[in-house]
Parts: structure tokens; sequence; C-alpha cells
């Protein structure tokens, strides 16, 4: 027995980009693609978000000094750009795949309808979100949360680059950083742990969808964690 039904991949753009700071690295995209049919091919129902943070970093990167709603649009696009790569990668691998966007663009993806998109994950398609909310001042952790929320997914998968779940502090910084094993949102908001940020997180809380923040440095940790193995932290309401 499956542990989940439907499950929201949350992707970092940086995983795409595998040792590089920058850009789409092609066997690291094939690799998580692989795992994705994995899950896919044990009978869950996925649907993906993926950021941009290889291709614009917002901000504090390639944003500095710009316009914030601006900043955001191009982050929109670069998540896009990745939806695509995870596409054409999957459909290699005779996945049948959609991307649904959140900024029209009809000539290269589905505009996004949650009618159409249950749909295609109830006909086994796995369905990957881009263009964030389609509104700037949003991160793709508050696409993953609405997206969830909206598609009434049984749990959100995050991916996180570098580190293997939640800690009381940075590991990196600090050896003897505690890691959790479980989590309440409440919890997350009062120690300000920033697993996410604070919109995603109340989301997230809000609507009682559970969470599982484990590595992605190790990409057949996403069928560990699809298939509820205990693995990373696990956040719930």
């Amino acid at each position: 027995m499956l542990k989940y039904k439907r499950v929201v991949l949350k992707l970092s753009g940086e995983s795409l980009a595998g040792e590089s700071d920058f850009g789409i690295n092609t066997p690291v995209v094939e690799s998580i693609a692989k795992q994705v049919k994995a899950i896919h091919d044990a009978g869950l129902e996925v649907a993906i978000v993926v950021g941009g943070g290889n291709i614009w970093r917002g901000l504090s990167g390639s944003a500095k000094g710009m316009d914030r709603a601006q900043a955001d649009y191009m982050g929109m696009l670069a998540t896009i750009m990745n939806a695509l790569a995870l596409q054409d990668a999957l459909e290699k691998m005779h996945v049948f795949t959609r991307v649904q966007t959140a900024i029209e663009m009809r000539e290269v993806a589905e505009p996004y309808i949650r009618r159409r998109a249950v749909r295609h994950l109830e006909k086994g398609r796995v369905v990957i979100f881009g263009g964030g909310t389609g509104n700037p001042y949003f991160s793709t952790d508050t696409t993953a949360a609405l997206r969830a929320a909206e598609v009434e997914a049984d749990v959100i998968l995050m991916a996180k680059k570098g580190t293997d779940g939640i800690y009381d502090c940075d590991p990196n910084k600090n050896p003897n950083a505690k890691k959790f094993d479980t989590l309440t949102y409440m919890e997350i908001l009062n120690r300000e742990l920033h697993v996410m940020d604070t919109t995603a997180t109340s989301l997230c809380m809000d609507n009682h969808i559970p969470l599982v923040v484990f590595n992605i440095d190790n990409h057949e940790n996403i069928v560990a964690a699809a298939l509820g193995e205990p693995i990373g932290t696990t956040v719930n309401s």
C-alpha cells in the first residue's frame, strides 16, 4: 500500500544545475526525471513545482537593484525554462507530461487551469507547474503550497540541496546543529527556521498539508520520500 496517492514535488532551480552555479545540467535533469518516472510507475500521481534560481536569482543575486516586480517576472520565466527541460527529459522516458504556466504562453505550454491539472493527474500524467503563482512578491515555495492545496495533494516533497532535513540552526556553520525528525508548522514559525517563507508555511498549516524536507543531492531520495520511508524531516499541522 502506498502512503500517498498524489504528491507535489518541489524542486529548486539550483538542483537542476548540479555542481554548477548556473544553467541546466542535462545529465542531472535526466537523473531527476528517472526518479520521477520511478514514483510515477509505482502508481503515484505526481505534480512538480520547479524554481528558477539556476537561471535567475532574484533580488539577492542577478536582480540586485532592479524593480522587485520586474525581477520577479523574470524569475517566473526562468521557472518555465526549467519546466520545459524537465518535461523533455520525462517524455524521452515515455512519461506523458504536461507543463502548465501561470503566465499564458500557449505556444509553449498550457495555461494553468485547476480542473485540467487534476484531470491530467487522474489520467496518470505528470504535471509541471511553471511561472510561479503568476504574481510578483510570491516565491515558488508559496506556489508549491498553493498548487498542493488546489489539487488536493497528500503531501509536499521539498527537495533541498545541501541539507538532509530541518535543523535548529545552520549545520554548515554549527557542527552541533540539531536535526529535527518531526516538527509542526507553528514550531517553524516560532523558531524562525526559514524552511520556506512565512506565506508558504502559513498556507500549508491552514490547509493541513504535510511537508517532507529531504536532501536532493542523492536523487534516489525522491523515491524514498514519495514512498513514505523515514527520511529527512516531516512537518505537520
